[in-house]
């Protein structure tokens, strides 16, 4: 995905300080991942550089956010029973070892369903994908907004065709 970056130039001046790939990138084959901006707290000093590191994962710094766009294709191409937790492992939610395990029990036990602590807002940008939760699921297609509040969730695209999807991930606390 490209990135481009806006700040000031020496006369502190609205100046393009940046144009390129973003350099952050994680490629599985449940979803493609490009992590734009993030920062390590909030608020954040407006000037403050990307807090990302070379690492892809979703959660968050544990003040901070990050911002993606990611492209899941359609399920029929991979083995999305076998390899979602893997895929989730390489993103940084839960472990290798875990995927491999007996199965869970509980909303775990859905392929793909995990919980961050983090409010997830997700847009559909093109395509489509379900939305699973522990009740049920929804379609939700281009221009439909999903808020996930810290929930048990996974996605599913039962479609033929890619779905790409820009998310915002903000880290929260639990009561």
């Amino acid at each position: 995905a490209r990135r481009i970056v806006v700040g000031e130039d020496e006369k502190g001046r609205s100046t393009i300080v940046s144009d390129a790939p973003t350099g952050t990138r994680l490629a599985t084959e449940a979803f493609t991942r490009n992590v734009i901006w993030g920062a390590d707290r909030v608020p954040t000093p407006v000037a403050a550089e990307n807090a990302m590191t070379d690492a892809a994962t979703i959660p968050p710094p544990p003040a901070g956010y990050y911002y993606d766009i990611s492209t899941f294709p359609p399920d029929s191409e991979w083995d999305y029973d076998g390899g979602y937790g893997k895929a989730l492992a390489a993103a940084g939610v839960g472990d290798a070892e875990s995927a491999d395990a007996i199965p869970p029990e509980g909303p775990a036990a859905i392929p793909g369903m995990h919980q961050t602590d983090t409010v997830d807002i997700v847009t559909v940008i093109s395509g489509e994908i379900w939305a699973v939760v522990e009740t049920g699921e929804t379609l939700v297609k281009a221009g439909d907004t999903v808020v996930h509040r810290g929930t048990w969730h996974a996605w599913r695209n039962r479609s033929d065709a890619p779905c790409t999807v820009a998310a915002l991930h903000v880290s929260v606390v639990r009561p």
